[in-house]
């Protein structure tokens, strides 16, 4: 006699195709791995190839599926091309989120700031979302479904650290999702961003003033602790999963209290 599933014995995300840009990163690590564990083929996109084929072996070790592809996010046509790929080699794109690090200039007041360095994180954090966006929701129109993912979120300005043009590029992203989440949502596509006070344990151990930034990350929190890399895994994958299908055009909010409506 067949046993049914269990509902709650299901992966999340089971057979569903996922772009994951940044996934060299430990915050695309992360992720990525999420997904895996939750049933999807995670096609990990990045700049560098090693870490990505480390990546994919370690994913494939534990029964997940994972294809790789140096992708420079920055570039309109190998974003597009990537895209293309990824529905030729899997059948479709039903999940991208976008995880690549911007490039911010801190610790320079806004006053003595260069124009060049205020700009760059805004121009990397847009362009690069709305190219990965835009390439996977090409896709998403013509299956009628799917989910763009965002990461970073938006806060109250810092008054005690100069994050220079960050937290303006965090904002305009945040715009941009939702500008997505309105113009595709009657195509069945949702935008999600995951809003964060930062993530400690991505601060490189060599950092100078490691210690009192990560203060600034949990000093201000409900919880005591900042998100850790493993929630930001669950709380991913759930928001890609059809478990959050009514949110859309909004964030998930996992900065254990430190940033507030």
């Amino acid at each position: 006699m067949a046993v049914e599933e269990n509902e709650e014995d299901r992966m999340l995300l089971e057979n569903r195709v996922a772009i994951v840009y940044g996934a060299g990163g430990s915050t695309g690590r992360a992720v990525a791995t999420a997904f895996a564990r939750e049933g999807a083929i995670v096609h990990l996109a990045g700049r560098t190839l090693e870490s990505l084929q480390g990546l994919a072996a370690e994913i494939r070790e534990t029964g997940g599926r994972a294809e790789v592809a140096v992708v420079d996010a920055l570039d309109e046509a190998q974003v597009d091309a990537h895209a293309a790929a990824v529905v030729e080699a899997s059948g479709s794109i039903d999940i991208s989120i976008n995880l690549i690090a911007i490039g911010d200039v801190q610790g320079t007041p806004l006053v003595e700031m260069t124009l060049a360095d205020f700009e760059q994180p805004i121009h990397g954090g847009v362009r690069t979302a709305f190219l990965t966006g835009r390439a996977a929701a090409r896709q998403m129109v013509t299956q009628g479904s799917g989910v763009l993912l965002f990461f970073g979120g938006v806060g109250d300005p810092v008054r005690d650290y100069s994050i220079g043009g960050f937290q303006v590029a965090l904002h305009a992203v945040d715009a941009l999702q939702k500008q997505f989440a309105a113009e595709l949502g009657r195509s069945g596509i949702r935008s999600v961003m995951i809003q964060t006070g930062g993530i400690a344990e991505t601060l490189p151990a060599e950092m100078p003033g490691r210690e009192e930034i990560m203060a600034m990350l949990t000093e201000p929190t409900m919880l005591g602790r900042a998100a850790t890399l493993a929630d930001v895994g669950n709380v991913v994958a759930f928001a890609a999963s059809d478990r959050a299908a009514a949110i859309t055009g909004s964030a998930i909010n996992i900065s254990a209290g430190s940033i507030l409506p």
